[in-house]
């Protein structure tokens, strides 16, 4: 059957389909979709909500699209009963925060039952969230101190070796979780970028002391802005040992400080150039990707996550 003839319009034309069915397209499509990681979420973000109905926020939360979760401790379930909720609502939770102390589920408890109950959950990563208090500093607040002013308190009193100290701990902690599969990791706020002796902070004592093979940091962007320091900056310095980032976003109204105060908002209304950074981060290893944000909320906790999903699904970076 003989060809029929293509007019230079048509010709020119089948050549851009062919350009967008490749290399071209995929530059231009959206940036968790084309690494193919789904985007996740803290349940932190949603905390009132998943401690009053837990089934119905992880449906809620699918629904809106995402498909992790990283959990903020197991909500009052045993480890079989938060994977049949997790499984109901077909999504995954491959990281989860764990208290350095407090209790059989922290890093201070049976690490092999915690390494099996994690494993269950299908848990890869396991991040204590905060540092681990010497028991020099008080453990809770003092009569008539809110939790806050505590938290600044004794946040605040911490010294280099207080630091080292949480160092050896971590790599205590992976070397007991390795069996288990389990990496340990470490979550900053803004006070470990507060100067210690010797002129360094306290988030550069525990990258140079903890050892890579156990234990790798979860970046909370927001809190690094928040005290003044730049997060992709951050993590160029450290190649290699952020995994995991939690995407939060903070006003330009935040003044930098290493006291825990930021003024949050929804992700993608706030300072922070999320284009760059998410190119950025994954250039450099990250591969977890959890929005969180901090209260106060200005409308209720999911549709703040639904904002924040939705901006995420379109950003092109």
């Amino acid at each position: 059957m003989p060809h029929s003839p293509i007019d230079r319009r048509g010709f020119l034309a089948a050549v851009g389909a062919l350009a967008m069915s490749g290399p071209a397209a995929a530059a231009t499509a959206p940036f968790f979709k084309r690494h193919g990681i789904p985007i996740g979420i803290q349940l932190y973000t949603l905390g009132p909500d998943a401690a009053k109905d837990l089934d119905g926020t992880l449906k809620a939360v699918k629904d809106i699209g995402y498909g992790s979760v990283e959990l903020a401790g197991f909500l009052g379930r045993t480890p079989e009963q938060m994977r049949a909720s997790l499984d109901k609502a077909g999504l995954v939770c491959t990281s989860a925060h764990v208290q350095g102390r407090g209790g059989a589920d922290s890093f201070s408890g049976d690490l092999g039952k915690l390494g099996a109950g994690l494993k269950t959950i299908g848990v890869k990563t396991a991040v204590m969230p905060s540092p681990y208090i010497p028991d020099r500093l008080e453990q809770r607040p003092a009569s008539g101190e809110d939790v806050g002013a505590w938290l600044r308190r004794v946040l605040g009193s911490l010294t280099a070796d207080d630091w080292k100290m949480n160092a050896d701990f971590l790599n205590k902690a992976g070397a007991g979780l390795k069996g288990s599969g389990i990496t340990v990791g470490y979550h900053n706020h803004n006070f470990e970028f507060a100067p210690q002796a010797g002129g360094k902070t306290g988030l550069q004592i525990l990258l140079e002391n903890t050892d890579p093979k156990l234990v790798t940091f979860e970046i909370d962007v927001g809190w690094v802005a928040a005290a003044g320091a730049d997060p992709l900056s951050v993590i160029k310095q450290h190649k290699g040992r952020f995994s995991l980032m939690h995407v939060k976003d903070i006003k330009a109204d935040t003044k930098a400080n290493f006291n825990l105060m930021m003024d949050p908002t929804e992700i993608g209304s706030g300072t922070l150039d999320w284009k760059a950074l998410l190119a950025g981060a994954y250039a450099e290893g990250v591969r977890g990707f959890y929005l969180e944000q901090e209260p106060p909320f200005t409308r209720p906790r999911i549709e703040a996550a639904r904002i924040g999903h939705d901006y995420l699904a379109r950003v092109i970076a």
